[in-house]
């Protein structure tokens, strides 16, 4: 992913962080979350100064997943409440801040238009610099918020939508390794627990339940097995898991299916991620073995950087899942990263943090720049190589 047509370089070009660093509010409404953030980008690294979420699990547990309608009326009524108690809680008022970025896809879209919206009317009332965001790179980045993580790295961005390898060079310059074909691992957590009645959100009731499951019991399908790229697809682990839901009869059912679930999602995530991993290391050979917990006084003396491998996204939070994914990483070599838990799942921190890189190299965006339903992070690999191919007068299914 390069700098497209959302951003424009300042003329000034890039903007030098004070001897306070530079500092971003970051909001961020691309689901069922209404998020505010102030962090501080500085030589040391990036310090949350708040981070408030307004979640809205118990507006959509009737329905058993996000309505759309009723998360962007939610957010209309909690976005200014939510930045105003940021700022608070960060201890600054606007004359402080560098910037204002906000989520501007992809994600629900009349979500996507609250948080734009606000931050594009902060921006223009404050005379701040305002940073679309893709929501995507805000995962990408997450990472960044619990450690010094350096560029380059090999990601896996797992969550409730999005299910991708990437290797990341740096804030807007990504490549795409590998994506799913259909369901996003997170999606297939939540719906196989909807099928299993476990309500909503699904992911960490299933998790849960899982603990005291035998998944042995219960043989799931391997998805894409003949061929050897990088790309995912859950649909069929999904469909077969549902079916198996209606047959279960007792607790300890649910809980092995609970279990063959976890293990066949973890199993899958792992033997992509791998093959990424054999790839990116063959393709930089100047990275080091980040296996080895005390490099040597040459590779310091020299620089050599870490071979990284940064797991993010709301399925990182998935205990078990990190731990398979942990000790793969170990195996070939990689230091194995992931964002503290709070920066998981849905949140502002990664957005503003985001925005305070983007800002740091002079990338602003216009006033008029629109919302966002589809926004993937390597275009010109989405354009070239579209996962959905072309049917219809309509186009690809995204």
């Amino acid at each position: 992913m390069k700098m497209d047509a959302d951003y424009s370089r300042a003329t000034d070009g890039a903007t030098e962080r004070g001897s306070d660093g530079l500092t971003v509010l970051g909001l961020e409404t691309s689901c069922d979350e209404t998020a505010a953030s102030v962090v501080r980008l500085s030589a040391a690294g990036a310090q949350v100064l708040s981070s408030v979420i307004h979640s809205q699990i118990d507006d959509h547990a009737a329905y058993g997943g996000v309505v759309p309608e009723i998360a962007a009326r939610s957010h209309v009524e909690m976005i200014d409440g939510v930045t105003r108690r940021a700022m608070a809680e960060a201890g600054l008022d606007w004359s402080a801040l560098d910037g204002v970025a906000a989520t501007a896809g992809p994600g629900l879209v009349g979500g996507v238009m609250v948080g734009l919206s606000y931050g594009k009317a902060a921006a223009l009332a404050r005379g701040l610099p305002l940073i679309a965001v893709n929501h995507l790179e805000g995962h990408a980045v997450s990472a960044r918020l619990g450690a010094e993580t350096t560029y380059p790295f090999l990601l896996l961005l797992v969550s409730g939508g999005h299910c991708q390898l990437l290797e990341v060079r740096g804030i807007g310059d990504m490549s795409r390794l590998g994506t799913t074909i259909d369901d996003a691992a997170g999606e297939a957590f939540d719906k196989i627990a909807k099928a299993m009645g476990l309500g909503y959100p699904g992911g960490p009731a299933l998790e849960k339940l899982a603990a005291s499951g035998d998944g042995s019991r219960f043989e799931l399908p391997r998805a894409l097995l003949g061929r050897k790229d990088c790309d995912f697809s859950f649909s069929g682990l999904k469909t077969a898991a549902s079916r198996l839901a209606q047959t279960c009869e007792t607790d300890q059912d649910r809980a092995d299916l609970a279990d063959a679930v976890q293990k066949a999602i973890g199993r899958q995530l792992a033997e992509r991620s791998e093959r990424a991993m054999k790839d990116y290391a063959e393709a930089h050979p100047e990275l080091a073995d980040g296996a080895l917990k005390q490099p040597s006084a040459a590779r310091e003396a020299v620089g050599q950087k870490e071979r990284l491998f940064v797991v993010a996204g709301g399925v990182a939070a998935n205990k078990t899942i990190r731990r398979t994914l942990e000790d793969l990483a170990t195996k070939h070599g990689f230091t194995f990263l992931a964002p503290p838990m709070i920066y998981c799942t849905d949140n502002a921190a990664m957005i503003a943090l985001a925005g305070a890189e983007r800002l740091e190299k002079g990338l602003t965006s216009d006033i008029d720049v629109a919302a966002r339903p589809r926004w993937p992070l390597d275009e010109a690999r989405a354009n070239v190589d579209p996962v959905h191919k072309k049917t219809g007068r309509k186009g690809a299914k995204a």
